[in-house]
């Protein structure tokens, strides 16, 4: 058995961290809708404008093409195929509220009702152990596709008085400030990857252990107090985050 070439073997790595380079720079183009009138640059402008070798070029294009966001098509090029929405982050707002300008988001209530808090979850409400919450399980769809699964905790009295409104067509921060007749005020937030369990991957139309993108919202009302705690898994392939974030210098 003969060992490989070290000085070749550090020439593919050295190109396969360029062809990621060059993949994170065209995701966001791809993404951004850069493309949208017609293919990718040709292999050789794209080797000009990222100074690379055209066989990093090629390796960035299979990499976008594994991830289903662009394909060859004999004759006319590399194709953008992507259907990913973007979601805002410099904003609270509801699903509906972000993504209206892409087409219809529907809400499938798939459960509603009083269940006793969780120990964490009536900490973050700072309602005592035992406590009863309401609790909401919703599938959102965007233009009929599965898009997102959420798991929401409600503070009880605002729960109750959503129980006779209609879940599958508002909102439920519109409803909340309805009810409360306060606006929300701030929302903390982490994102992060998670795998897609047997019930999220049925629910959701992707394979077990697939890669989800969830988001973790603790939303209060203008005066402080929490009301909603929302798990929503994305499927990443049709979304993307967005935002904008200043630093404070003070």
């Amino acid at each position: 058995m003969t060992s490989e070439n070290p000085t070749r073997a550090g020439a593919r790595r050295l190109r396969a961290d360029r062809a990621r380079q060059v993949a994170d720079v065209l995701r966001r183009q791809v993404l951004s809708d850069a493309f949208k009138d017609g293919p990718l640059p040709h292999e050789d402008r794209l080797a000009e404008e990222f100074a690379a070798s055209r066989n990093t070029v090629r390796e960035a294009l299979d990499l976008l093409r594994g991830e289903g966001l662009v394909r060859r098509v004999p004759g006319s090029g590399t194709l953008v195929v992507a259907d990913k929405v973007p979601h805002g982050l410099n904003r609270l707002q509801g699903l509906a509220e972000t993504l209206h300008e892409h087409g219809d988001v529907a809400n499938e209530v798939r459960a509603f009702g009083p269940v006793r808090a969780p120990g964490p979850v009536a900490r973050r409400f700072g309602l005592p152990e035992g406590a009863d919450v309401v609790y909401v399980e919703r599938l959102r769809r965007l233009n009929g596709l599965p898009l997102s699964l959420d798991l929401t905790y409600l503070a009880p009295d605002i729960g109750a008085e959503l129980s006779a409104e209609d879940l599958a067509t508002q909102d439920i921060f519109r409803l909340i400030e309805e009810v409360t007749g306060r606006p929300l005020g701030r929302a903390d937030i982490t994102l992060e990857a998670v795998n897609a369990d047997p019930h999220s991957a049925a629910v959701l139309e992707v394979p077990r252990g697939s890669a989800l993108l969830m988001l973790e919202r603790l939303t209060s009302l203008v005066d402080g107090r929490p009301v909603d705690l929302e798990y929503v898994r994305f499927r990443g392939d049709r979304i993307t985050m967005q935002g904008r974030l200043l630093r404070d210098l003070t």
